[in-house]
């Protein structure tokens, strides 16, 4: 697979919506991941992350201007043990529970589908990090709409085991903007992961069209000792 730039990825994309980067950073040190929200609506763009115990959750920045929570607020990251889990709504607590309860990453999420947004059928698209003893993995998983029919779900799971030092994968909702939205095709893109964590940050945020974002979240975590470093930026200060 062809190395993509993640730069240009994003800077050609006026709309990709939601998305999740997972790799490893190039000095094999690093556990990384990002995950973003943008918004057309300013019921989607009234947002900010916050810290919510060792992951991040969705709040409104103007609670007076809140619609409709459902699809909004959320927990986009949590953490169980060795593992990080991160997605694109409130799957996150789906998978977090099934885990907790010995399912596996991809069992957990048999109870999900698409969000019920029509006539988007947004994806649910989900990522799990998993350190042990020095070692680590990951997957991601989107649950999409057949080309659009909602009575069909189609879901795809991609498992990376012992990542490649400095590469990653980038999976996002939407291929472009529209309407209605087209879902997010093939697998997972190859990106490349550096060892710089602002950089790294700085670039995704500065990239991502300026209208439209509204949220970014960056941690690196120490495959040796489980430490972890993150950053929030937020449009909404």
């Amino acid at each position: 697979m062809k190395m993509l730039s993640l730069e240009e990825e994003l800077k050609s994309n006026a709309y990709p919506g939601r998305g999740i980067v997972i790799g490893k950073s190039a000095d094999e040190k690093y556990a990384v991941t990002a995950y973003f929200i943008m918004g057309r609506s300013s019921n989607s763009r009234n947002r900010v992350f916050v810290e919510d115990g060792k992951g991040i959750r969705t709040q409104a920045f103007d609670p007076s201007k809140l619609e409709d929570p459902s699809l909004i607020i959320y927990a986009p990251v949590r953490v169980l043990g060795n593992k990080t889990i991160v997605t694109n709504g409130d799957q996150t607590d789906t998978i977090y529970e099934g885990m907790d309860k010995q399912l596996t990453f991809e069992q957990s999420l048999r109870s999900r589908e698409f969000e019920p947004d029509a006539p988007n059928y947004t994806p649910r698209i989900s990522g799990i990090m998993h350190l042990e003893n020095g070692n680590y993995n990951y997957a991601m998983s989107i649950l999409k709409s057949n080309n659009g029919n909602p009575d069909s779900c189609h879901r795809y799971t991609f498992a990376y085991e012992n990542p490649t030092a400095g590469e990653g994968h980038f999976i996002h909702t939407y291929m472009h903007d529209g309407n209605p939205l087209p879902s997010f095709e093939g697998e997972p893109k190859l990106v490349a992961i550096p060892n710089d964590m602002d950089a790294f940050t700085n670039m995704l945020w500065e990239s991502l069209n300026e209208e439209n974002k509204v949220s970014l979240f960056v941690r690196y975590i120490d495959i040796a000792t489980g430490e972890y470093r993150s950053k929030i930026v937020n449009k909404n200060n």
